[in-house]
């Protein structure tokens, strides 16, 4: 009797033990995520400062936000890139 109410406590323990490992692992990606999270917000919040001083007339900046929504920041930068490449041409 004794025996098996120590297995049963060290199977419960055991099992203790690994929810608690699983937890503090989802914990830690949970914080990596929040992290990877904040990082894209900050690239975004430069892009569109990036997008309202490159761009000269609203119809770009509509342009690049649509862009930057539909297509991807990669794809933004390119527009701006070819908007800095077109402004520099009329010069």
């Amino acid at each position: 009797m004794t025996l098996t109410l120590d297995n049963r406590s060290q199977k419960k323990e055991s099992s203790l033990t690994q929810a608690l490992r699983e937890i503090q692992q989802l914990n830690s990606r949970i914080a990596v995520l929040e992290q990877q999270h904040q990082d894209y917000v900050h690239q975004q919040q430069n892009l569109i400062s990036a997008i309202a001083e490159i761009c000269v007339s609203p119809m770009q900046e509509i342009e690049a936000l649509r862009i930057l929504i539909y297509r991807g920041e990669g794809e933004c930068r390119r527009y701006l890139r070819s908007v800095l490449v077109k402004r520099k041409k009329a010069l």
